[in-house]
């Protein structure tokens, strides 16, 4: 009787989080599909061309991400999909609102909201296919020693190839295809990070000499961090990808933390993190124009000979500007003039038209949707059992966070730019991908954690 009482909660269980999955997809398609129609209506007075055809890849990518969650993570959280979903439907509906004043502003303007598009269905694929594959997260663990030789040699593979592009080689070229080896990176270390951290954990949290009232690591275990150091400052020096260096670092030093508790590795972690960003700074005239970009954003008006040294382009200014003029509100989409931005309008700068056309209220909305995605990794994550379970889920949500953090930092002022590009608004194939990855680890990780709570009920 017990037994099948506990398959009747568990069945339960399941029903009520798929429902309110289902419930919220349904919202996500409306908001996706309306804004799109409201777009064309407000641009150019009348229905977007191809909108029967929009629609209906909105809803069948939505359907199958729906149906792969049910069939092989049906205890997942009900929030994760949602929320992936909802982020990638406001990118596709700002990206096509940009290409109708690009296609007017510039010549031969390309349109990316139907390579968007593509590309949201082929992640949301992708998605579902680790969904099918990865059945129990401890699996990665078996290959966390393979995922790191792969994500170095994919973190350094940018500095072989020719050229740049708008200062820092962020991309590896296969034929007429490029792609930013960075996005999946994130990932494979988060892998690697956890699976080392949950077995080196206590002698990196029990060991070491206390210095005014701090324990300091060891230097057998303070050699990692001092390699990670290294190698982000690498990726800055013959990459000058500021972006990555930072999220790279900034995920193990965090990850440091979680595992052992000690506040020593926070304090390492920033003082290598202040001496790297000075030497490069000082060496590296592209990372030193964007310090000076973020300092003095509105110099740039002044005569060149009046401009601090590095400093070339007027984006942060007008990102300012921009949002300046949005308000409380917004203007409404379609209204603003985001073209002014330039070239980088439909990649990191892209919560520039959030922030003038849907208003400080609009820029608010979209940073609370990351905010409770990563607090629902986080909240997987702890409800975990096992120490790799934990600390991978603390990694994915974590490079999300951090990712968001320097790109809405750098538009905003607050941190400088780093050219990366904000995931799930902003145009990119490689980006889109990794980040519908992130969301099928996310949804696996809680699936399992719900599985063993309900187990713990049982018992």
């Amino acid at each position: 009787m017990a037994e099948e009482l506990t398959k009747e909660n568990r069945r339960a269980s399941a029903r009520h989080r798929r429902t309110t999955e289902a419930l919220l997809l349904c919202f996500v398609a409306a908001v996706t599909i309306g804004g799109q129609i409201y777009t064309g209506l407000s641009m150019t007075g009348q229905l977007p061309n191809g909108i029967s055809g929009f629609a209906a890849s909105v809803l069948l990518f939505l359907f199958v991400a729906h149906i792969a969650v049910r069939r092989y993570a049906p205890y997942a959280d009900p929030l994760i999909l949602p929320l992936g979903a909802l982020l990638s439907g406001l990118g596709l509906v700002l990206l096509y609102r940009l290409d109708v004043t690009y296609a007017k502003k510039f010549k031969n303007a390309v349109e990316t909201a139907p390579g968007q598009l593509m590309w949201t269905v082929i992640g949301v694929g992708v998605c579902a296919g680790t969904l099918a594959l990865i059945r129990d997260h401890r699996v990665l663990r078996r290959y966390m020693y393979v995922m790191m030789a792969v994500a170095l040699v994919l973190l350094m593979a940018p500095a072989f190839f020719p050229g740049d592009t708008y200062g820092a080689k962020r991309w590896i070229y296969l034929g007429p295809l490029s792609m930013q080896p960075g996005e999946f990176v994130k990932i494979m270390l988060a892998v690697f990070f956890a699976g080392y951290l949950a077995t080196q954990r206590d002698a990196l949290a029990l060991t070491g000499r206390k210095v005014f009232g701090m324990r300091l690591p060891p230097a057998r275990q303070f050699a990692p961090i001092v390699v990670i150091w290294v190698l982000s400052l690498l990726v800055l020096i013959f990459e000058r990808d500021l972006g990555t260096s930072l999220i790279f670092f900034g995920l193990f030093v965090m990850l440091l933390y979680v595992a052992t508790s000690r506040t020593s590795w926070i304090v390492c972690g920033l003082a290598m993190a202040v001496v790297g960003a000075a030497v490069v700074g000082t060496t590296q005239p592209h990372v030193r124009g964007r310090v000076a970009a973020w300092l003095e954003p509105m110099a740039v008006f002044l005569p060149p000979d009046q401009r601090p040294p590095g400093l070339v382009s007027d984006q942060a200014a007008q990102a300012l500007f921009s949002f300046g003029s949005g308000g409380l509100t917004g203007s409404g989409l379609g209204q603003g003039h985001p073209e002014l931005i330039g070239f980088a309008g439909r990649s990191d700068f892209i919560l520039t038209t959030v922030g003038e056309e849907l208003g400080l209220a609009g820029m608010l909305a979209v940073l609370l949707l990351y905010a409770l995605l990563v607090q629902r990794g986080f909240a997987a994550s702890v409800r975990l059992n096992d120490p790799f379970g934990k600390l991978l889920g603390c990694g994915l949500a974590g490079a999300l966070a951090l990712q968001v953090f320097v790109v809405a930092g750098g538009v905003t002022g607050l941190v400088p730019l780093t050219g990366k590009a904000i995931p799930f608004l902003a145009k990119g194939g490689s980006s889109l991908i990794a980040n519908w990855l992130m969301i099928a680890l996310l949804l696996r990780l809680s699936d399992r954690a719900e599985r063993g709570r309900l187990d713990g009920v049982a018992d």
